[in-house]
């Protein structure tokens, strides 16, 4: 073997673990530290460990509102933690939901490493412990997602069904996101964790709101409009207002009674 020969040997298994590495380090950003729980806020809450499919252990809050309201799962974003959404968590209480809002393995207290099955499997067990401890039936849980967990709430939407779907400033899949981000990249080539939500979207069958800002400095506008016009209905569109994290403040009251609206209109209501 000549040295050209044992370079390339070399060169391919490390480009490969390179390659790997940049998507994961560009797609999560998983934060350990909790800064705060509801309890900080006067409400009651249920601290959880629950088990994923696989072992997993992912760490969750529930927070009821009424023994009959609507019960939102909420699938946050690829940064922080479930204690960086405490506003979204009273935004959603005076819409008039009970939240689980739970962290993918790898954030905050949950056990493991984040990738694309394990965040749907994290899903699956926060909505198992709605479903099967506290026996809310499916007529009473939305699934909301907000970016990257618009991606897993549609998926977990897709395995159990339930009354309806949230996606809030989420992406068409992650391959788009790295032609949008990385232009020059060869993203069909490089991307292993697809969350393809353009793909699967027409395959949903309850209703959906979907909410997006035109000013949305992270994922394009467009991408929210195409996963709208490709979802089967019945369907809503908000139009946001403000950047990709600030968009449900810079909104207003107007955000809070969209959800309450949809809420309301869902069947099992």
């Amino acid at each position: 073997m000549n040295a050209s020969s044992l370079w390339w040997l070399l060169a391919v298994p490390l480009l490969w673990l390179g390659l790997r590495w940049f998507e994961r380090a560009n797609l999560y950003f998983p934060n350990r530290h909790l800064e705060a729980d509801p309890g900080a806020l006067g409400l009651p809450f249920e601290d959880l460990l629950l088990t994923a499919a696989d072992g997993a252990t992912v760490h969750a809050w529930f927070v009821p509102l009424r023994p009959q309201s609507p019960a939102v799962v909420f699938c946050h974003g690829n940064a922080g933690n479930i204690s960086h959404r405490l506003d979204k968590l009273m935004a959603l209480r005076r819409a008039g939901a009970s939240v689980l809002l739970f962290d993918y393995r790898g954030y905050g207290r949950s056990s493991g490493r984040p990738d694309e099955l394990g965040t749907y499997l994290d899903a699956e067990a926060a909505y198992r412990w709605l479903a099967e401890q506290k026996k809310t039936p499916a007529g009473r849980i939305v699934i909301h997602g907000e970016s990257l967990g618009g991606a897993v709430a549609l998926e977990l939407a897709l395995r159990r069904r339930p009354a309806g779907l949230i996606l809030e400033s989420a992406f068409t899949s992650v391959v788009e996101m790295c032609r949008h981000v990385f232009p020059f990249l060869p993203a069909e080539l490089i991307v292993r964790f697809r969350y393809d939500s353009l793909a699967k979207i027409p395959r949903l069958s309850c209703p959906v709101l979907v909410m997006h800002s035109p000013e949305d400095d992270v994922v394009p506008y467009s991408m929210g409009r195409r996963l709208y016009d490709a979802a089967p209905g019945p369907k809503t569109f908000l139009e946001l207002k403000g950047g990709h994290n600030e968009g449900f403040l810079d909104t207003g009251p107007a955000y809070e009674q969209a959800i309450a609206g949809f809420l309301a209109s869902l069947p099992g209501r």
